[in-house]
């Protein structure tokens, strides 16, 4: 079995879902792999990854949306305030959702379903420097 690893640099724009889809293809592809895996980890604690619908925009909205009344930023609910009133809302929507993602590999390319993107959603609202592992392990056949 072969890996390969890679570390992506994702600059965000504050609270947004950015989709990664195509470089994470670019990485499984610059591996080699054909058959195989594909680990895709975030390293913070305040954004999150998601595999969403790719087709209509009005799905991310509705998603964020409710993001905001279920954990909302009224800078009264939480006594973690450090780094301002989004600070804690944002580690609550990152454990609500998740860090990593993995996705089969067949011939070369990301199972992923027709209408399925991946993102790396920002939960705070400015925008910061977020990294992403990939992890792609598997065969060369």
């Amino acid at each position: 079995m072969n890996h390969y690893q890679q570390l992506l640099n994702v600059q965000t724009t504050g609270k947004s879902l950015q989709k990664i889809t195509n470089k994470v293809q670019a990485v499984v592809a610059e591996s080699g792999i054909k058959t195989g895996l594909c680990t895709v980890f975030l390293r913070h604690t305040s954004a999150s990854l998601l595999i969403q619908e790719n087709a209509d925009p009005d799905v991310l909205k509705d998603l964020s949306n409710f993001f905001a009344k279920l954990v909302p930023e009224d800078g009264k609910s939480y006594i973690h305030s450090a780094e301002g009133p989004d600070d804690m809302p944002a580690h609550i929507r990152t454990a609500l959702t998740k860090t990593s993602e993995q996705i089969p590999i067949a011939n070369g390319k990301l199972l992923l379903g027709t209408w399925q993107g991946i993102y790396v959603w920002e939960h705070r609202q400015r925008g910061h420097h977020r990294e992403v592992v990939i992890h792609v392990s598997g065969n060369n056949l």
